[in-house]
């Protein structure tokens, strides 16, 4: 773990997103301060709080974003995923609607975050087993045509809650070193530190569009 004092390396944006009471705020208080209440309230706007970890000897602040799920502020924070270079997509395991309302948080997503934002698909609540009402099988599935990573996560029991957000940064980390070495071929190999920069930069698989001028061919 990185100390307070200690030089930031990189700072990654990562938005919460999904229906209300899915478990979106635990799941944020159980990563950034390793704590779940029993008598959560759910979130007006957005709420955010830092974690800052060591991925493969940097310094990363993970400043994760908690977006309210209630439909009356959606226009309000969907400002708030510009900027955003991961993010949890959540829902709840034991109610069947709020994963079918997964591929609209999903375009709403898509049409205004960077296009190569990773994504993670977050069934939530898998300690509620016996009420199940979305099978992994679907959830697998769907991530899988999405091109989405996907866990089954309990903020109760702290399954899978570190891995969820160590696999998007892990993510982001890497896309982002690659192009630091793409972008700087005269220091020998060695990307420069960033610190505290917000950084935005295409994947490694990413299609550059064309020109409009020169796109006959």
């Amino acid at each position: 773990m990185a100390g307070a004092g200690d030089k930031v390396d990189y700072v990654f944006k990562v938005v919460l997103i999904g229906d209300s009471a899915v478990g979106k705020s635990q799941i944020l208080a159980r990563f950034a301060r390793n704590e779940f209440s029993l008598d959560s309230k759910a979130t007006i706007g957005v709420e955010f709080q830092t974690r800052t970890l060591v991925i493969d000897h940097r310094s990363v602040k993970a400043q994760i974003w908690d977006t309210a799920g209630q439909e009356r502020y959606r226009a309000v924070t969907s400002a708030y995923y510009r900027g955003a270079l991961g993010a949890l997509l959540v829902y709840d395991i034991t109610r069947r609607q709020s994963f079918d309302h997964i591929p609209r948080w999903l375009d709403e997503l898509r049409a205004h975050a960077d296009k190569n934002i990773v994504i993670m698909l977050v069934g939530n609540k898998s300690d509620l087993e016996e009420q199940r009402a979305v099978s992994t099988e679907d959830a697998k599935e769907f991530a899988e045509k999405e091109n989405l990573f996907f866990l089954e996560t309990s903020a109760l029991q702290a399954t899978n809650v570190e891995s969820a957000f160590q696999t998007v940064l892990t993510e982001i980390f890497k896309i982002h070193s690659k192009k630091n070495m793409v972008s700087e071929p005269k220091s020998n190999g060695v990307a420069p530190a960033m610190a505290g920069t917000k950084v935005l930069v295409p994947g490694p698989a990413q299609e550059i569009p064309k020109s409009k001028c020169c796109s006959s061919m």
